[in-house]
């Protein structure tokens, strides 16, 4: 007796609907970056002549790569990247875990006040205050030098602040208060007690931190009148002339400075994922 034929169920229409909204939030992604790389390995003629999505006719010309990396001093740019990420994400962790410490574990009367601060200062547009503070910063005479962006990065995360106050409210304040009773100040205790319990915070913090700080262009471009100052972003600005831009190599630069932060997100997304998990949970 041989057996009735299981007939195949269908996939259901929001199952259909699903993947078809990922293949197209995937192509929004990726058809832009397949652009920047067609383009890179293409020649000046064939950026002119061809389309966005054209072949290049040598799938081995690596001559824009060489050109964006001499041309563009990237090594140089890649240095002071380097020097600001790493100032700026320091003082981003301490300011910020410093900050939240004190609003969840003291009293005071502002407190209310200071936290109604931090909210509507993630509501104002940084650009209406761009005038006041570069007014500020040219005051300390600190414009055309490299410490203007680390202190705005620094001063500006109110993200950093909240991230942080989610993870110390997770922590129990009996640790604050046994710690007190074996004489540790306030300080000792954020020091031994809250900081190396905030891991997941401070990864997620300097992840996210870096990977803004990496990519922004307005900041340095503003600050940073010098060409031997000049960051990653900046640096590919460089190509663009009063006649035109070379998108050849505009776009074998970029793809530069994007491999960093690709092989960074690719290591470490657990990390990203896990902290806003677990920050948004606590």
């Amino acid at each position: 007796m041989t057996p009735a034929p299981t007939s195949r169920r269908l996939p259901r229409a929001g199952t259909v609907l699903t993947y078809l909204s990922l293949i197209a939030a995937a192509m929004v992604v990726l058809l832009p970056l397949a652009v920047v790389l067609l383009t890179s390995l293409k020649t000046s003629e064939e950026v002119s002549e061809g389309g966005a999505l054209s072949l290049p006719g040598d799938w081995l010309n690596f001559r824009n790569y060489a050109t964006a990396f001499t041309d563009g001093h990237l090594l140089a740019a890649f240095g002071n990247t380097a020097f600001i990420l790493l100032f700026s994400l320091t003082g981003t962790v301490i300011i910020g875990s410093m900050t939240a410490y004190a609003v969840d574990r003291f009293d005071f009367r502002a407190k209310k006040a200071v936290m109604a601060l931090f909210l509507v200062a993630t509501l104002v547009p940084a650009v209406t205050t761009q005038v006041a503070t570069f007014q500020v910063v040219n005051g300390f005479g600190l414009v055309d030098t490299r410490w203007a962006p680390i202190l705005l990065y620094m001063g500006t995360d109110i993200v950093s602040v909240y991230i942080f106050l989610q993870f110390i409210r997770s922590i129990p304040r009996s640790l604050d208060e046994a710690a007190r009773l074996d004489g540790a100040n306030a300080f000792t205790i954020y020091r031994k007690i809250i900081f190396p319990l905030l891991k997941p915070a401070v990864a997620t913090v300097v992840i996210i931190k870096g990977i803004t700080t990496y990519n922004d262009f307005y900041i340095p471009f503003l600050y940073l009148h010098s060409e031997d100052l000049g960051t990653i972003s900046t640096a590919l600005f460089r190509f663009k002339g009063p006649f035109g831009a070379h998108w050849e190599a505009i776009s074998a630069g970029a793809i530069l400075v994007i491999l960093p932060t690709l092989v960074i997100f690719l290591l470490l997304q657990r990390w990203i994922y896990n902290g806003f998990a677990q920050g948004a949970t606590k």
